[in-house]
């Protein structure tokens, strides 16, 4: 049996625990930039507030107090998540988180009858310590146990917890199930369901096997034998990224040469960063600038440049020194930049790497993937960063890089504090 932990309206149930009285309140929480909405709490869903809607159209229910609105804030994001999946890797056999809300629980030599026992268990505890509401489908397969967290969530009858256990109750959930809900069918399928008359899952599973593979190939004939209660989804690892981009749109239009030095030499540490936590290095170190396309009265300018390494790195020292040359060349004065970003790729295995006999100093690298060792392990350790007195700047950082938090510069009306990942911004209890 598969359980699947399903984080409510997670963006929003993070601002909840540390902010009570948002509790029954419609709230949102909006993208970098505070640019659209990404998070829903059910009572403004209930008002109508699409996904992705943009935040100036809902502004004036801000302003108007109908409304409740907070700053993406990552940090705090993330570190709850990691407290609710370690509550979850201490209370079953085997744990597959699949996002930074949802995790499969693999219940292998748990007893059927106190399967929904143990998850209410954890339903509760997860509540209790982290302040987190979650809810938990469990079934034979994981495109089922997806399908009855649905249910879980939806009706509270089920207290959090809804185990398709038996045929009828797979049919029965099949057949209150819209097609467009299911796992694995994407929005082009759907449209293609619908033009062939099937509507929900039941209609779907009900199609012959040949039909379903001449029409939506291997995928869509794994979901139909999962909707069956066969499994065909194994333990999903997470592949090695081929690139990794990171980019921000500014809050103002930029066109100082120093300061978007600074950004782009952030963009390049976190990119940076990134290849060192998967253990991997990059070949190529590309930088874009865009300016405002939205402002048809200034002149548009999208240029970018791709440097290529001589051996592949994952040190902060190179990647930023290549960044920092590659803007040096596409740069231009008299323009304003309203987004700009670092993509690394051509990305390999760390322990892969093959210096060059000749014109390469091996002893330079090693001294400079020490110092970003050393620089990682103090900006990951609080107590560290607090003795080295920068924690509230964000931590240790090159000198071409900007002064304080990376996200500074990014607009943030409506953030919240960073409660668990900054001294600064403790709770202060009166």
């Amino acid at each position: 049996m598969y359980a699947l932990v399903d984080c409510n309206n997670f963006f929003v149930s993070c601002e909840r625990a540390f902010q009570p009285q948002l509790e029954g309140k419609p709230v949102v929480v909006l993208s970098n930039n505070d640019g659209c909405v990404v998070s829903r709490s059910n009572e403004s869903k209930a008002m109508g507030i699409a996904m992705c809607t943009p935040f100036y159209k809902v502004r004036h229910l801000v302003e108007s107090g109908k409304l409740y609105a907070r700053s993406s804030n990552y940090a705090l994001y993330g570190d709850l998540s990691a407290r609710v999946m370690s509550i979850l890797a201490d209370s079953v056999p085997r744990i597959e988180v699949y996002s930074i809300d949802e995790a499969f629980l693999v219940m292998d030599g748990i007893a059927e009858d106190r399967t929904v026992e143990i998850c209410r268990e954890l339903v509760a505890r997860i509540r209790k310590w982290v302040g987190i509401p979650v809810s938990i489908g469990v079934a034979k397969t994981k495109t089922l146990a997806k399908v009855a967290s649905h249910f879980a969530k939806k009706y509270p009858g089920y207290h959090g917890v809804c185990m398709i256990d038996s045929e009828e109750k797979r049919r029965k959930a099949l057949s209150l199930t819209p097609i467009r809900e299911v796992w694995g069918i994407g929005r082009k399928n759907v449209v293609k369901m619908k033009d062939a008359g099937i509507s929900t899952a039941a209609d779907f599973v009900e199609r012959p096997q040949p039909w379903v593979y001449e029409n939506f190939m291997l995928q869509g004939t794994r979901t139909w034998n999962e909707l069956r209660g066969i499994p065909c989804v194994a333990e999903e690892l997470p592949d090695k990224r081929k690139s990794i981009c990171t980019s921000r749109s500014f809050a103002d239009m930029l066109s100082d040469r120093q300061e978007l030095a600074a950004k782009i030499a952030d963009f390049a540490a976190q990119c940076a960063g990134k290849l060192r936590k998967e253990k991997t290095v990059a070949g190529k170190v590309t930088v874009f600038l865009w300016t405002n396309r939205f402002r048809d009265d200034l002149e548009q300018y999208y240029p970018s440049a791709t440097i290529c390494l001589p051996v592949a790195a994952n040190n902060t020292q190179e990647i930023v020194a290549a960044a920092m040359h590659g803007m040096n060349m596409v740069y231009r004065d008299g323009y304003l930049y309203k987004k700009a970003g670092v993509i690394v790729d051509d990305i390999s295995d760390a322990d892969s790497v093959q210096p060059l006999m000749f014109g390469f100093d091996m002893e330079q690298r090693l001294r400079q993937d020490a110092l970003s060792a050393v620089m990682d392990q103090i900006n990951s350790d609080a107590s560290l960063a607090g003795a080295c007195r920068y924690a509230h700047g964000g931590g240790v950082r090159l000198a071409s890089q900007s002064p304080g938090r990376f996200a500074d510069g990014i607009r943030s009306d409506f953030r919240s504090g960073h409660y668990t990942t900054d001294f600064q911004d403790l709770i202060k209890v009166r």
